[in-house]
């Protein structure tokens, strides 16, 4: 081949190439209002001149309102099936013991991999007996647990520490990364040191926090934390509508990672953790 020739496929990949790079897995959606409120996220990125290979999208689950909780989450789950960008992310309430462990079984024979939990929004202890149960339930399903991890609740992080090493079979994505108590996760570092401790299961979302670091005092803190709980266990979201994804990938082109770090954060590691096997 000419080097003319050469050149001229080069050209013709880097366009796929910087589309690759630039993929984004937005895991923190809030759709409130089911079809309403993904066009409302979808009509947001387009504002901004975003793009999203795929995104999460988050139920909560209110208490009691059993018919009501598998109604929202079956709207999820038939948005996904519409919208092939979308992940659902449904929700059962602890509190509901057995009504909760059937529908967390209804949801892993849909296909489901990952539900959410929200202690403080959703009023339950995460040390209550029946959330252990759940979680247990969950890791042997093939079910990921997603908590909120803003650090609302004294005491959240440690808790959430706990039930995770108690629980090694089930992986566990901690929303927020515990927000300004962030600082608590870089004890992850000294955990893997300790023999049959612990064993990887603890992941992380940074919605929100990151936003509220980039360009701060703690900036600098924070990507040594990244870098000690491990990159690879680090995703994005955006904590839509309560915050944007430009705002989001803005906070993330200023924090001080190398392209590649920044990469696996944006898109690689969420995609590892929840491939789309449609």
């Amino acid at each position: 081949m000419t080097k003319h020739g050469i050149l001229g496929l080069l050209l013709f990949c880097l366009p796929s190439f910087a589309s690759a790079q630039d993929e984004v897995f937005d895991l923190h959606v809030h759709l409130w209002q089911g079809e309403k409120s993904l066009r409302e996220y979808t009509e947001q990125l387009q504002s901004t001149h975003q793009t999203v290979a795929r995104h999460g999208a988050i139920h909560m689950a209110v208490k009691g309102e059993i018919a009501e909780t598998r109604r929202k989450n079956d709207e999820l789950i038939e948005l996904s099936k519409r919208h092939p960008k979308l992940m659902p992310i449904p929700s059962v309430h602890p509190l509901d013991g057995q009504a909760a462990i059937d529908e967390l079984k209804r949801l892993a024979g849909l296909g489901v991999k990952l539900i959410k939990l929200h202690p403080h929004t959703q009023g339950f202890a995460i040390t209550d007996p029946k959330v252990r149960e759940l979680c247990k339930l969950a890791g042997e399903l093939g079910v990921a647990v997603l908590f909120d991890n803003f650090n609302i609740v004294p005491g959240d992080s440690q808790n959430l520490f706990n039930l995770a090493i108690g629980l090694p079979k089930t992986h566990f994505v901690f929303a927020h990364i515990g927000g300004l108590n962030f600082r608590f996760w870089n004890s992850l570092f000294m955990a893997r040191t300790a023999k049959d401790f612990f064993f990887d299961n603890i992941h992380f979302d940074i919605s929100a926090t990151m936003v509220l670091v980039a360009d701060s005092p703690l900036e600098q803190e924070f990507v040594w934390t990244l870098r000690n709980v491990g990159i690879d266990n680090v995703m994005l979201g955006s904590d839509y509508p309560q915050l944007t994804l430009k705002q989001t990938l803005d906070a993330l082109e200023k924090l001080d990672l190398t392209a590649e770090e920044k990469q696996k954060i944006r898109w690689g590691n969420a995609n590892r953790l929840f491939p789309d096997k449609r």
